[in-house]
């Protein structure tokens, strides 16, 4: 049996997260920054994406709006 190497969940918090490096080394590139700025900002940018997706997106089985008491 074979399975994947990422879970789907994995798969679209780093996903998301890149699109959002991406973005923010485009958007700095446009307003007119240096280059190798533009890579520093979109690596900072991916880094705060990360946990922020990770939170965002719900682990199966995680359902903290419902409370048993």
């Amino acid at each position: 049996m074979r399975r994947s190497l990422l879970s789907l969940r994995s798969t679209l918090v780093l996903t998301l997260a890149v699109l959002t490096g991406i973005g923010a080394g485009v958007l700095s590139r446009m307003a007119g920054a240096p280059g190798a700025q533009c890579v520093l900002y979109a690596a900072g940018a991916f880094g705060l994406a990360v946990p922020f997706f990770d939170r965002l997106v719900a682990a199966p089985g995680d359902d903290d709006s419902q409370s048993s008491s």
